[in-house]
């Protein structure tokens, strides 16, 4: 029976403990600020809610949720997720199959490989971007939130470097014997076995999609046309004593409740994706560690 060093079970339970304590870290703020969005007004104007919400409610979600921009809003970062996920990881994969290949199959691979690593080092900057954009006619519309980064090299790198070093040689070799092409290889040999990363790269791409704001403010010229995290950049602090004129309810809202519903409920598309691809990061890790 093997029995745990003393030295390896503290560095176990320090470990664990260090752990722990950096995921309360993490789940801390959100706590807040959930504790904040449910808080009376009168509340959190004084500073007294901390993890647990005072004077319980629904005022600031009704009100978040019966506001038609931030809605509006809402449709359109689920749009430009879809759409900006599968646009970019069409193109990178596409591009990291062709670049994983041996030079002696792809001519011209290392001159392809080093104009993409110079689009990293260089760029033609804000406003010439803005001249493209217009000058191609997708300003004010979905596709101008979608296509000027629709390639982010440094993914499609590792991607490609994820194609060369977990692809075995003679399983690609043995798909060509059988009569399959380049897309029929991509499709069903490459892309399974590096499901792992496809996974991790498409979640990060649909978090920089998520929570890019940028780009909104700066092709869209109507706040109706702005994805969420544009409309949440643009948030003005709102008199709702301006606004309400019902006192009860006055003391059910403020603006900082106001705002952190909206901001608890920008989250929650990006939590709830997590826990499924979850068991492709553990199966990242543990990728060519076991070899055969």
């Amino acid at each position: 029976m093997h029995h745990e060093s003393l030295t390896y079970r503290f560095f176990r339970w320090s470990n664990n403990i260090f752990l722990i304590l950096l995921a309360i870290l993490c789940i801390l703020p959100i706590l807040h600020i959930l504790a904040i969005s449910f808080s009376e007004g009168w509340a959190v104007s004084s500073g007294k809610v901390t993890f647990w919400p005072m004077g319980f409610n629904l005022a600031n979600y009704n009100k978040v949720f019966g506001d038609p921009l931030f809605m509006g809003s809402i449709l359109t970062s689920f749009e430009r997720v879809v759409l900006g996920v599968g646009i970019s990881m069409t193109l990178m994969t596409i591009a990291a199959y062709a670049l994983s290949k041996d030079p002696r199959k792809f001519k011209g691979r290392t001159i392809w490989i080093w104009l993409f690593v110079f689009t990293m080092l260089f760029n033609g900057g804000l406003i010439p971007t803005y001249i493209v954009v217009q000058k191609v006619g997708i300003l004010n519309s979905m596709w101008a939130l979608v296509l000027p980064q629709a390639v982010n090299v440094y993914s499609m790198i590792l991607l490609l470097n994820f194609f060369r070093s977990s692809v075995p040689q003679a399983l690609e070799e043995a798909a060509y014997i059988d009569g399959a092409g380049q897309f029929r290889t991509l499709w069903s040999i490459y892309l399974p076995v590096s499901m792992p990363a496809i996974a991790t790269i498409s979640l990060f791409t649909m978090v920089f999609y998520w929570n890019e704001w940028f780009y909104g403010l700066l092709f869209m010229s109507s706040p109706q046309n702005y994805p969420l995290a544009s409309l949440m950049q643009t948030m003005f602090i709102q008199h709702t004593a301006d606004e309400m004129v019902d006192p009860e309810l006055l003391k059910l809202l403020s603006d900082r409740a106001f705002r952190a519903a909206q901001i608890f409920i920008s989250m929650i598309p990006v939590m709830l994706v997590y826990p499924f691809l979850q068991k492709y990061f553990v199966k990242g890790i543990v990728i060519g560690s076991v070899k055969e």
